[in-house]
C-alpha cells in the first residue's frame, strides 16, 4: 500500500513526485515518458531558469531529477500506462498495461493532453521545423516573418494575437466559410492590421528545403489550389486530454478533469489532478510543474488528516 500513486512522467507528474519523495510520502509514479508534450519542442525559451533548452533535454532533466530521489520513498516504473483506476472507499487501485496493480491512499492524474495533428504530407517532416503547435513557446522564433495559424476557434485567434506581437503577417487558414471562435476572440484578431483571414481553404502540404518556406492549400468549394509563402505554421485545431479511463468516476468538462477553484482536488476524495489534462486555460509546462507541486502538498495534508 503506497501513500501515493503519480500518474504521468511531465513536468506536473515530475514536479510532484520530487515533493512528495521529499516529504516522505510513500510514492510510486507510472510513466509512459518524460516531458510531456514539451518533450517535442526544438527550442524551449519560456521555462524559467533556462534562457533556451530543448524539450528533449528537458525531458531528461525531469527524469534525472526523478530518478534521484528514487529509493526507500520514491518508486518510478518507466515505461508503463496506466489502463484502469478503481476508488473503492479508503484506497484507490491502478492498473498498469504491463500487468500490474498498485494501491494507494491517493491519487494524483497528470496524464497529460494529446495535440491534435495536422495529417497531410510533410507534417511529421517539418514538425518542430517550421511547424509547431504552441504560439507562447514558439511565436518570438517568428520576429518580422511570416506565420500561418490553422485553424478558426478560440485556440487559434488566442495562437494568432499572441504571434501577431512578433510576426510581420499572421495569416489563418480557416477550412469553414467563417470562424468558430467566440465573438470577442474575432473582435480582438480582426482588430489587428496584420491579421489576415483565408476562408474556405484548407492545407494540403508544406514545402520547403532545409525548413518550411510555403504552405499548399486548397479550396474546400472550388477546388483550386494555390501556394502561401510563410516561415512558419502553427495548428490549433484542438487537443484531446488523456482522459478516456477515467470517464464516468471523476467530473469532467469537455474531456478535462474538473478540480477545485483553488486546489488540484477531484470530484473524488483521494484523487488529485494537475498539468494539461485538468488545465485547458494555461497549457504550459511552467505552471503544470507549479500545480504538480501544489497536488503533493494537498495530498499530504489529506493523507495527515486521514491519518488522526
Amino acid at each position: 500500500m503506497f501513500d501515493l500513486i503519480i500518474v504521468g512522467g511531465g513536468p506536473a507528474g515530475a514536479s510532484a513526485g520530487v515533493y512528495a519523495a521529499r516529504k516522505r510520502l510513500k510514492t510510486v509514479l507510472v510513466a509512459k515518458e518524460w516531458g510531456g508534450q514539451s518533450a517535442v519542442s526544438d527550442n524551449i525559451q519560456n521555462w524559467i531558469g533556462s534562457p533556451t533548452i530543448s524539450g528533449v533535454q528537458l525531458a531528461e532533466n525531469l527524469r534525472k531529477h526523478v530518478e534521484s530521489y528514487a529509493g526507500d520513498s520514491l518508486s518510478v516504473v518507466f515505461p508503463d500506462t496506466v489502463v484502469g483506476l478503481k476508488q473503492d472507499k479508503d484506497k484507490v487501485t491502478v492498473a498498469l498495461a504491463s500487468g500490474k496493480k498498485y494501491e494507494a491512499r491517493a491519487v494524483l492524474i497528470t496524464a497529460g493532453a494529446t495535440r491534435r495533428k495536422l495529417e497531410i504530407p510533410g507534417a511529421l517532416e517539418y514538425d518542430q521545423r517550421g511547424l509547431t503547435y504552441c504560439a507562447t513557446c514558439d511565436g518570438p522564433l517568428y520576429k518580422n516573418k511570416t506565420a500561418a495559424v490553422v485553424g478558426g476557434g478560440d485556440s487559434a485567434m488566442e495562437e494568432a494575437i499572441f504571434i501577431s506581437k512578433f510576426a510581420k503577417e499572421v495569416i489563418i487558414i480557416q477550412n469553414l466559410p467563417n470562424l468558430t471562435a467566440s465573438k470577442i476572440m474575432q473582435e480582438r484578431a480582426k482588430k489587428l492590421p496584420n491579421i489576415k483571414f483565408m476562408f474556405d481553404f484548407a492545407v494540403k502540404d508544406l514545402i520547403g528545403e532545409k525548413k518550411l518556406e510555403k504552405i499548399k492549400i486548397v479550396n474546400v468549394k472550388t477546388k483550386e489550389e494555390q501556394d502561401v509563402a510563410a516561415d512558419g505554421v502553427f495548428i490549433a485545431i484542438g487537443r484531446t486530454p488523456n482522459t478516456k479511463i477515467f470517464e464516468g468516476q471523476l467530473k469532467m468538462e469537455r474531456g478535462y478533469i474538473i478540480t477545485s477553484a483553488d486546489g488540484t482536488k477531484t470530484s473524488v476524495l483521494g484523487v488529485y489532478s494537475a498539468g494539461d489534462v485538468s488545465d485547458h486555460f494555461y497549457r504550459q509546462a511552467v505552471v503544470a510543474a507549479g500545480r504538480g507541486a501544489m497536488a503533493a502538498i494537498e495530498a499530504e495534508r489529506y493523507l495527515e488528516n486521514t491519518n488522526n
